[in-house]
Order: structure tokens, then C-alpha cells, then sequence
């Protein structure tokens, strides 16, 4: 492979690589919370949706900088993650899922929440009177009939992640062929004056939020004409 062809190759992989686990954990946590803040009430529900929503709030380096606080070998992650490993995790690609993943996981949870809350209440009140337990009866009726919302928040989610800059420069840093995502390695070329490689990259990087903000509408269009 050129050089040229690496340049444009390993930060297009790596930030999919990222986006792709980080919408995995997304979808998985986002959605969960998502339905504990649509049908229960809790002492501190407030709060917690307000931490969660924070990301999309404050600038992505202050974000950064807590998860770098957190994320050290003497924050709470870190020491979690070192005890496990025996090594860091600033500075990896893994740090880089962190990141994408703290920024995205708003978009998840208030997309999902929203389509959850627009469920009948009244088909799930029957699946209880037939017995079926709440579980069930979330995973059988409710996030079924929620799932276009569900869609559109993961399609956001990912396009969020994979478009990720500050957060990710401050916990996993600009390491050629390691930690250069996309949108870092737009910066990089920009600073080294290398046009080429940052329109190409800015051209992809375009085109992908174009096509996401497309198909989150078209869900959102299919879901009102199915209701």
C-alpha cells in the first residue's frame, strides 16, 4: 500500500472500527436507559438524565478532559481497566471508543426515549393482565413498536461517533496509525498543508452525514405513516 493510500486507508478503518463498537455499546446501555426513564420514576431521575445529557451541552475537549480525569491509572476507570489489563488506556484506540461513546450515547437515549414514550400504555397494561412479565412484555411489545426510533437514534449515534474530534484528540491523542481517526487526521493534514488528503477526507465525512441525517428522515417519515 503507498503512503498515500495509507494516509486515507487506516484513518477511515479506524474511526469505523470505533463508531461500529461504540454503536454497539450505545444501543445496548442507551436503550436500556431509555426505557427506565420513559416508564419508571425514581428519586434522582432528574439528575441522571441531566449527566447524560451533558455531552451534548458541553464542548467535546471538556468532555475530554473529565474522561481523561476518569480514564487515568489514578481515576476511577482507569484503575478499574489497569487492575484488569495491567496497562492504560489513554492514548489507544480503545480510549478512542470511550470517547465516541460518552458523545453519542445522548442521541441514543433522548431518540429512544421519545419513541418509547409514544407507545400505548394500554397494550402493555394488557400483556401484564395475560400475564407476561415486564421484561417480556418490553422486549415483546414495547421496543418492537419503538424500533423505528430506535433505528434513527443508533444512525445518529453512529454518525455522531464517527465524526468525534475533541474528546477523542484529548483521552486518545494524534498517534499516526494508531489513534488517527478521520476528523484528526483532517486537522493533521490541514496543519502539514496536505489539501489533498483533507478534502478527500472532509468530502467522505460530508457525504456520510448527508446520508444520515437522509435515512434518520426517512425513518422518521415510514414511522408517522405507519402510525
Amino acid at each position: 500500500m503507498t503512503p498515500m493510500l495509507d494516509q486515507i486507508w487506516f484513518p477511515i478503518s479506524i474511526t469505523f472500527r470505533i463508531a461500529a463498537i461504540s454503536s454497539c455499546l450505545v444501543l445496548c446501555s442507551g436503550v436500556f436507559l431509555a426505557y427506565i426513564f420513559a416508564r419508571h420514576n425514581f428519586r434522582g431521575k432528574e439528575l441522571v438524565e441531566l449527566l447524560i445529557t451533558l455531552p451534548l451541552i458541553l464542548p467535546p475537549t471538556v468532555i475530554g478532559y473529565f474522561l481523561v480525569i476518569l480514564a487515568g491509572k489514578n481515576g476511577i476507570i482507569g484503575q478499574f481497566i489497569y487492575s484488569i489489563t495491567g496497562t492504560g488506556i489513554l492514548f489507544t484506540w480503545q480510549a478512542g471508543v470511550i470517547a465516541a461513546y460518552t458523545v453519542s450515547l445522548p442521541l441514543m437515549v433522548r431518540t429512544a426515549q421519545a419513541a418509547i414514550e409514544s407507545v400505548d400504555k394500554e397494550l402493555e397494561y394488557a400483556a401484564y393482565v395475560l400475564g407476561r412479565s415486564e421484561i417480556e412484555t418490553a422486549l415483546l411489545i414495547t421496543l418492537p413498536l419503538a424500533k423505528r426510533g430506535i433505528l434513527a437514534g443508533l444512525v445518529l449515534s453512529f454518525a455522531r461517533a464517527v465524526g468525534e474530534f475533541g474528546a477523542t484528540l484529548m483521552l486518545a491523542g494524534n498517534i499516526p496509525g494508531k489513534t488517527n481517526t478521520m476528523s484528526i487526521s483532517i486537522y493533521s493534514a490541514f496543519q502539514a498543508g496536505n489539501d489533498e488528503l483533507a478534502n478527500f477526507l472532509v468530502l467522505i465525512l460530508t457525504l456520510m452525514s448527508l446520508l444520515s441525517i437522509a435515512l434518520t428522515g426517512k425513518i422518521a417519515s415510514r414511522g408517522k405513516l405507519n402510525a
